[in-house]
């Protein structure tokens, strides 16, 4: 697992975040992956990119992490915004791809700080920290969260081959 602070420039990160973030950006309601339908289950979500194909106007907006991440192939791409919670919820591990053809990753962009968080099988927790970024395993189990302290908590997620 690699962690990486300030991924993007400021003025890259800047424009990605106000377009996730304006009045004209479409999201769409979804479920998450909780597996415990008594639990909060819904988000918002915008899929950029799926069965290899664009999905979303919006995809070339993202370039500056394709050129930073420098992917082979990638196969899922999707900003999830979850609204704020009174408490913390998480939302059940999962993998991203259940026995990939090859080596696969994730990445996980955070677009804003708040209290929530990922959380890895291994114990691991990562801090949802505004420009920061993780890449993993797609093997190793991970969950998202709510948060308590700000409006939403957004991330970008890519599953991609190096």
């Amino acid at each position: 697992m690699k962690v990486y602070k300030n991924f993007l420039n400021k003025e890259h990160f800047k424009n990605i975040k106000n377009l996730l973030t304006s009045s004209h950006f479409p999201w769409y309601l979804t479920s998450i992956v909780s597996y415990d339908t008594k639990k909060f289950n819904s988000q918002i979500c915008h899929t950029l990119y799926k069965n290899n194909s664009i999905n979303s106007k919006f995809y070339n907006d993202l370039k500056p992490v394709y050129e930073k991440i420098q992917w082979f192939s990638l196969l899922k791409l999707k900003a999830n915004l979850i609204m704020r919670t009174e408490n913390i919820i998480e939302h059940g591990m999962h993998l991203d791809y259940v026995k990939p053809p090859c080596k696969t990753y994730t990445g996980i962009l955070y677009l804003n700080t708040n209290n929530g968080y990922t959380k890895f099988s291994n114990g691991k927790i990562v801090k949802s920290e505004e420009n920061k970024y993780v890449e993993f395993d797609s093997q190793l189990e991970h969950t998202g969260t709510s948060c308590t302290d700000q409006d939403y908590r957004i991330v970008i997620n890519f599953n991609y081959i190096k």
